[in-house]
């Protein structure tokens, strides 16, 4: 005779949405469910231009994680196409998980909650980097977001400690819908290796330049040949705004354009765990940002 106690668990699968201001920590949040390196991290606001989807494999579940960009007011094509792309994310959540800082007031973090009160599904509020702030100031925190009435939780977190995330993985096993696997379980993203690489060249873009360089750039990996016992060789293309910025880029006899590739490259080994040859050609297209065509041609759809 069956009893309940000795059923097997019910499956649990659906899609988390990650969102919240830019440098809130999404991404750094996203690799530590993960515990891999799939969403780049920069110091800089605004890094994560696009949804990036990662698989997150418990027991008797699977999340369905998606890492998007900053909530912002647009000031341009491209934001608003980063915009766009939150609000398509958040359309297929089975749960939202909002991101704050617990020095962050909740009247700073009304454009996210202005976005995400019209959904309908579980909604989970992460305050992050506890490890930042003295922890008296926690507890008035959590209470004024509990005022709000708005969120089935409140779970405090340090991303880059990786403290309080066991917490927030429970809490996704036990809200995500009962349902099937959507990807096989060693299945970690359904983005292509391209896209990877292209993000780690612009992530070392940022980390070395500074003020407007970085979001100004584009990258688009161009050529990916892939030979068994040889190299993989890689050819992208940075795509820059202006004349003034393929200079700094460049920098004097080339050596600014070989230090990003050097890091980049080392980079995409470890990815990619194989050797790596990486070619990198700077390209000046006016307003590349504000320019539909272009944005399409560089993968901003």
């Amino acid at each position: 005779m069956t009893t309940e106690s000795n059923k097997e668990a019910p499956f649990h699968s659906g899609y988390a949405v990650l969102v919240g201001r830019p440098n809130v920590g999404k991404s750094t949040l996203m690799n530590a469910l993960l515990e891999e390196k799939l969403a780049i991290v920069t110091p800089r606001p605004q890094t994560t231009r696009q949804q990036i989807l990662g698989i997150l494999n418990g027991e008797n579940f699977q999340a369905v994680l998606l890492d998007t960009p900053g909530i912002l007011t647009p000031k341009y094509l491209l934001q608003e196409k980063m915009v766009h792309s939150v609000k398509k994310a958040i359309s297929s959540a089975d749960i939202i998980i909002m991101l704050t800082e617990v020095e962050k007031k909740v009247e700073d973090e009304q454009l996210v909650l202005d976005l995400i009160e019209s959904y309908s599904v579980p909604k989970v509020l992460v305050i992050n980097k506890i490890d930042t702030t003295r922890k008296e100031k926690l507890l008035p925190a959590i209470a004024a977001y509990q005022g709000l009435d708005r969120f089935q939780t409140i779970i405090p977190i340090s991303a880059l400690q990786k403290d309080g995330i066991e917490r927030l993985v429970s809490e996704l096993h036990d809200t995500l819908p009962v349902g099937q696997p959507f990807y096989p379980p060693d299945m970690l993203s359904n983005e292509p290796e391209r896209f990877f690489v292209a993000e780690l060249i612009r992530e070392k873009i940022f980390f070395q330049f500074r003020d407007e360089v970085p979001y100004s750039t584009a990258v688009h990996v161009e050529s990916f040949k892939e030979e068994s016992g040889k190299k993989t060789a890689i050819e992208a293309v940075i795509t820059v705004e202006r004349e003034s910025q393929k200079g700094i880029l460049i920098g004097k006899g080339g050596l600014a354009l070989k230090k990003v590739g050097t890091s980049a490259r080392y980079a995409i080994e470890l990815f990619l765990d194989c050797p790596v040859y990486l070619k990198l050609t700077v390209r000046v297209r006016s307003n590349w940002r504000k320019n539909a065509q272009i944005l399409r041609q560089l993968g901003y759809e």
